[in-house]
């Protein structure tokens, strides 16, 4: 479904755009993703709108027929968030050990303490992440709103697969650009 409205109190939620994964190889180039992301993030602001970046430091234990890379492996600055995304004191800084960013973190409490009800999601992996976060707020019970081309997968099958199968069944879809359309509605 197109983007049809925002609510007054729509929150951007950026996954992972961080150093460790934004220097994986991926399916789009990740300058535009991180282009895209940060010119939502300061309408976002511009508007006095929830920003949430969110950056992952670990995997929850479990197998899994993909090999992981343990907690202790990764370089020290492997989760250090994106530097375009200009870190703002009032943006909220979300850690997540799992996939998504509700489980475990104070994401919902935050969101909900700043009266959103509509999150719109940009970041990596499409198909891992921001999936996971859209499948948790939307039975938390948000509005969400894909921003697809601000958002990337390590495959390029697994982001069709997710943008086109599975997010409209969570939210409606549309582009950066579209969601800025949308956001020019809102009062400031």
């Amino acid at each position: 479904m197109p983007i049809t409205t925002l609510d007054p109190v729509t929150a951007l939620v950026v996954i992972d755009l961080q150093k460790g994964v934004v220097g994986m190889p991926l399916a789009a180039p990740i300058a535009g993703v991180i282009e895209r992301s940060v010119a939502l993030a300061r309408a976002f602001r511009a508007r006095r709108l929830p920003v949430a970046l969110v950056n992952v430091a670990g995997a929850p234990a479990g197998r899994t027929d993909r090999q992981r890379v343990s907690r202790g492996a990764w370089p020290a600055d492997w989760a250090q968030l994106a530097p375009e995304l200009d870190v703002q004191p009032d943006d909220l800084l979300i850690t997540k050990y799992t996939q998504g960013a509700f489980h475990g973190t104070p994401l919902d409490m935050l969101l909900r303490r700043r009266g959103a009800t509509q999150i719109v999601l940009t970041g990596v992996a499409t198909s891992s992440g921001v999936e996971s976060t859209a499948r948790a707020a939307y039975e938390h019970g948000y509005n969400v709103t894909f921003a697809v081309d601000a958002m990337t997968d390590l495959g390029a099958e697994a982001h069709a697969y997710a943008v086109d199968h599975v997010f409209p069944r969570f939210g409606e879809v549309g582009t950066a650009s579209d969601v800025l359309a949308k956001l020019a509605s809102i009062s400031t």
